[in-house]
């Protein structure tokens, strides 16, 4: 299996299609999952989110064990890939918020950003077993009026390109749908 992104909109069902995908993988024998969730529960829906998606996630795809990586996910992808094992990444929209917009301590500035989105491009293009990223593609609308909103979707365009280069393929979700965006050659 080949690294893949998969972008969509929010409730496009992006997790749902890295949920499918990892099903699928852990019907061969000898293979396994997990999934680096991203997500951090600032608030009383965020929770409520969160534990939503971990019992949908456990209902529809036992197998698929999770690992809460708020941060370090080059490092994690690091740890946890080897040939039978595909990681799941959900999401980098998460992730990135993480690092530019904390919950507690200080923001990555910008030498901080590159060496993080650095440091993950060069794990995707070393670690040895299928990696499956989600990110919510939130680049499609109206420019933002803040400078700290405007630095995070420019930030998000950078990111989804980097990854994208580091994927044999990309798919974008739209309204449930499948849309082929990159695919190997034949």
């Amino acid at each position: 299996m080949p690294h893949e992104f998969i972008l969509g909109g929010q409730r496009s069902g992006k997790s749902r299609c890295a949920e499918s995908r990892a099903a699928a993988w852990l019907a061969r024998p000898g293979h396994s999952a997990v999934l680096l969730a991203t997500a951090l529960a600032g608030d009383v829906e965020m929770h409520a989110r969160i534990a939503q998606h971990q019992a949908d996630r456990a209902r529809r795809v036992p197998l698929l064990r999770t690992v809460e990586e708020p941060r370090e996910l080059a490092s994690a992808l690091r740890q946890h890939s080897v040939p039978s094992c595909l990681v799941v990444v959900d999401c980098l929209t998460l992730w990135l918020t993480n690092l530019l917009m904390p919950m507690h301590g200080a923001a990555l500035d910008e030498a901080g950003l590159v060496s993080a989105t650095s440091a993950l491009s060069d794990a995707l293009q070393s670690v040895p077993g299928p990696v499956l990223l989600v990110s919510n593609e939130i680049g499609l609308g109206l420019t933002p009026l803040g400078h700290d909103a405007r630095r995070f979707v420019d930030e998000l365009g950078r990111l989804h390109q980097l990854v994208a280069q580091s994927c044999e393929r990309v798919t974008l979700m739209v309204a449930g749908i499948e849309m082929p965006v990159k695919r190997p050659a034949a």
